[in-house]
């Protein structure tokens, strides 16, 4: 559908008509307003590749209810329930999902359909933290495994405040799973705040684009908004800040980010000391209070850049914090990146399909160079989720036969094209190589399940962390 609403509004602006957009279908037809809009060429940029459609669709059935007959309000185009299997109310009494539909077509006249997962959950193939979780976890024990005495003990008092009708206490005893829960009720729905507060907080991201930094701008924005501050986000990192591409967003303006890779907001490289006393005058024209930048190695430099700069300038004596945001998961003082999941997975996958190819030829070697710059983290996991026979970074390096990892800057004469040159002689007669260099299809898709709740998180935990500074300092 995308593909043939970008195609047809092309075209239509190729041949010097005017294109209207209608969204929500004959629904947005009837109700007109903000439902129709006039499209340009920028208007389906970057929607040939999505599933669904972007504009939205409805019923013939709208089409009758003009003149004061019942319509949706517009809202949220998609409504997700997901529904346990074994989901009960306060009473004990079971909740279906057929039940939850009923109620949901009676109530609120919505088109519902129910999808029962069942044993599609369980089958697929592993993921790469489910590869080499069980390696891990043996490597981490050196004595014999512990008794699982108390977590019995703890699984049955779950039980016993289940049946007791003690739920927020059997949330506690699940453990870290309950901040799970408080995380997903603070954002899934809008938070009027009781108190609108004078901060003005901004959001941007620096470097390259990882998986997660949408579900961290999004989580950001919406627990800002519930804590009544005025949010802000930049568009192109510093560069934007410094240009002012500044635009205030509301709860609903990140609706659907959470699953979409790469960087919504658009990212960059560049460090504020080139745009210093552009960037303070832009952080003085929107009153921003509190900065949160989400990125990789870079961010390093820019707190450096920004700290450094406070005895001159004033505006930027305000509250800054940074998520790590990089597929190379080299961010100093940190143990784990966003984004780096969904490159492990990416370049795990790519080497399964290699894999797939070098069963059907025999005697060959494939040596797949992924990204990561200095830091070895992604040849050394996709190594091992991927099942390599070696694999080559900078501090250290493990060689054996087979299929080779390879980090694109782990060595300055090992270069995968040497080690192409090194193999193709030394296997003449015995076996041949191949290189597969990824690049950055490991930048891109969507985010892993890892990720998306990772961003969540650490956009919600940076965002509370601001917000109790800012009313610490400013009284």
């Amino acid at each position: 559908m995308n593909a043939a609403v970008r195609a047809v509004t092309r075209m239509g602006i190729y041949v010097g008509a005017k294109v209207f957009l209608i969204y929500e279908g004959y629904e947005g037809l009837v109700e007109g307003g903000e439902n129709i809009k006039q499209a340009n060429w920028l208007s389906v940029s970057n929607i040939i590749q999505l599933g669904g459609t972007v504009i939205g669709r409805a019923r013939r059935q709208a089409l009758h209810t003009r003149g004061g007959g019942p319509t949706r309000s517009r809202g949220s185009r998609l409504n997700i329930i997901i529904i346990a299997e074994g989901a009960i109310d306060r009473n004990g009494k079971p909740i279906s999902s057929r039940y939850v539909k009923d109620l949901v077509v009676q109530r609120l006249g919505l088109d519902t359909r129910v999808t029962v997962l069942g044993h599609v959950q369980r089958g697929g193939t592993p993921s790469a933290f489910d590869r080499i979780l069980v390696g891990g976890a043996l490597l981490s024990c050196p004595g014999p495994p512990p008794a699982c005495t108390s977590l019995l003990v703890k699984t049955k008092e779950v039980q016993k405040a289940m049946d007791e009708k003690r739920f927020d206490e059997a949330i506690q005893l699940r453990g870290r799973g309950g901040n799970n829960w408080n995380i997903y009720k603070l954002l899934a729905h809008q938070k009027v705040s009781t108190e609108k507060t004078n901060f003005s907080l901004a959001i941007l991201n620096v470097g390259a684009p990882a998986a997660g930094m949408n579900a961290a701008v999004r989580s950001a924005v919406r627990s800002g908004i519930s804590q009544g501050h005025t949010v802000y986000v930049v568009h192109d990192g510093f560069e934007g800040l410094a240009k002012g591409q500044v635009q205030e967003v509301s709860w609903h303006d990140v609706a659907g980010w959470l699953g979409r890779g790469g960087s919504m907001l658009g990212t960059k490289r560049t460090l504020p000391k080139s745009y210093m006393q552009k960037v303070v005058e832009n952080i003085r024209t929107y009153n921003i209070q509190a900065l949160l930048v989400i990125g990789g190695f870079e961010v390093r430099a820019t707190a450096g850049d920004q700290v450094g700069a406070r005895t001159l300038e004033n505006e930027l004596c305000i509250v800054m914090c940074v998520i790590p945001a990089t597929i190379s998961n080299n961010v100093p003082g940190t143990d784990f990146s966003l984004g780096s999941d969904t490159a492990v997975n990416a370049a795990m996958e790519s080497c399964d399909r290699i894999k797939q190819s070098a069963s059907g030829t025999k005697r060959r070697v494939f040596i797949v160079e992924t990204m990561g710059g200095y830091c070895g983290y992604l040849a050394t996991v996709t190594a091992s989720a991927g099942g390599a026979d070696a694999a080559y970074r900078l501090d250290e390096t493990r060689a054996g036969p087979g299929p080779l990892s390879r980090n694109e800057k782990c060595h300055e004469h090992y270069t995968t094209e040497f080690l192409y040159n090194l193999y193709s002689s030394e296997g003449k007669g015995v076996f041949d190589c191949r290189t597969n260099v990824l690049g950055h299809l490991q930048q891109g898709g969507a985010p892993t399940p890892f990720d998306r709740n990772y961003g969540t998180k650490l956009g919600v935990k940076a965002m509370l962390w601001m917000s109790e500074k800012l009313r610490a300092v400013y009284r």
